[in-house]
């Protein structure tokens, strides 16, 4: 996968953007990003938010390592499945984005 690629799967798998990245957001605070995405030029890093503000690496891989996996729905090689709680996070963002466009809600 590209970056253009995972950005546009990311988007579509209930991501959304915040300060510039694809983020997943806090189900009681969705302004809040708690785990994103950053694009650099020749890998995408994972980081996951600490409760002190800090962000933390916790995967990474070359756009080259990153592939489609259609069976998990989550892309293989960026290490999201050891993220605890990933699927359902995702599917919280993605059903309120759902929600927000069905009551006209405009986005944060």
């Amino acid at each position: 996968m590209d970056k253009d690629t995972l950005a546009a799967w990311a988007l579509s798998n209930g991501w959304r953007m915040v300060a510039g990245h694809p983020s997943l957001t806090k189900p009681s605070s969705p302004k809040e990003a708690i785990v994103r995405m950053v694009f650099k030029a020749t890998v995408v890093n994972v980081e996951v938010k600490k409760p002190a503000g800090k962000w933390e690496r916790v995967a990474g891989a070359p756009y080259g390592a990153v592939e489609v996996n259609p069976e998990v729905g989550l892309p293989r090689g960026l290490g999201l499945e050891t993220i605890p709680s990933i699927s359902m996070l995702m599917q919280e963002n993605k059903d309120r984005t759902v929600f927000e466009r069905m009551m006209g809600t405009p986005k944060p």
